[in-house]
């Protein structure tokens, strides 16, 4: 008698999307992930990885192709749990070091309750009434405003969640968001995160969602935390607060130069040592990420370089000149 039952699903499962680009930041997700014990599987929708780089992973992730080329990336999240579902599926970003066990959200997600960490401020309290109209999902209730870049949810919630949202995505495309013509003021600047938060608010309770403090996921430039123990990734706050990870948002240390960061410290540790899962060849990387003396001067000359830019572009925002001139951009891209 043949058994057609279905195969039972893995407990908790990992997904993120990368391309050849992002390669750095997904081998050092993988490895800040087996360095804090989570040895579940790791899915990665394939958008433009090299055949060396999938020779490399191999033996450590599995990978997906996207249901079309012609999708943009920032769409595909929901994509890896619909190929290969789990009880448990964690989306997170190829941006991200995990920094400690995830394992208290997991086991909230596996109890029936959808988990995200708040957003920084101030997009904390973003919210456009434009979301229920345009994206017809009925009445919303305001929430805080929830990060895209690590999601974690139960399957039996799969159906309520994946379909509006990557629907959505589908409705506004990518024209009226930030990788278009869009401007911060607009309803979908944010693209899949204001799908997300809209979907969100509009078709689950307060008490199915876990909603997490954002400086236990903080970005650059990371206030307030220290490196205690490089070795074991951790880092606290002054009051002796955890995270759970550091997402590195914006430019990336490994594409351009960077401020000298808790993450790009420890995508470094994460990288080089040997004992990752997937230790990567020095030279593969800028040299400000490797280790040295020649090293350690390129990151304070990317710190300097840094620090110039930066100031330029607050002294910009002060006066109101970047938001006129992304105001004028739009409009000039409009005609």
């Amino acid at each position: 008698m043949v058994d057609d039952s279905p195969a039972p699903l893995p407990g908790t499962a990992f997904y993120t999307v990368a391309d050849q680009r992002f390669f750095p930041g997904l081998v050092a997700l993988l490895n800040s992930l087996r360095l804090t014990g989570h040895a579940e599987p790791l899915i990665v929708v394939d958008i433009g990885l090299t055949p060396g780089q999938r020779e490399l992973l191999a033996d450590h992730v599995t990978l997906v192709e996207p249901p079309s080329p012609d999708m943009p990336a920032v769409f595909l999240a929901p994509y890896g749990p619909r190929r290969r579902p789990a009880e448990v599926a964690v989306l997170i970003d190829a941006d991200i070091i995990v920094t400690r066990p995830l394992t208290e959200i997991t086991e909230a997600a596996g109890r029936g309750r959808i988990a995200a960490f708040v957003d920084c401020l101030p997009n904390s309290n973003r919210f456009h009434p434009e979301w229920e109209t345009t994206l017809g999902l009925g009445p919303l209730d305001r929430r805080p405003y929830l990060n895209a870049g690590f999601l974690a949810y139960p399957h039996t919630l799969t159906d309520r969640l994946l379909p509006p949202w990557t629907q959505g995505q589908q409705t506004i495309g990518i024209a009226h968001s930030r990788y278009g013509r869009a401007t911060l003021d607009d309803p979908f600047y944010f693209a899949d995160q204001d799908v997300l938060n809209a979907v969100l608010s509009a078709r689950f309770e307060p008490g199915e969602l876990l909603v997490l403090d954002h400086r236990l996921a903080p970005h650059p430039p990371f206030p307030g935390l220290t490196l205690t123990d490089r070795q074991h990734l951790t880092c606290r706050y002054g009051d002796g607060t955890k995270p759970f990870l550091l997402h590195h948002v914006l430019a990336k240390p490994w594409l351009r130069a960077t401020r000298d960061t808790l993450y790009s410290t420890l995508m470094t540790r994460l990288l080089l040592e040997p004992d990752v899962a997937l230790p990567l060849d020095p030279s593969s990387l800028p040299l400000r990420l490797r280790e040295g003396r020649a090293a350690a001067l390129d990151r304070r000359r990317a710190d300097a370089v840094t620090f110039v830019h930066d100031h330029g572009r607050r002294q910009l925002g002060r006066f109101g000149i970047r938001t006129r001139l992304a105001r004028w951009r739009s409009r000039q891209a409009a005609h």
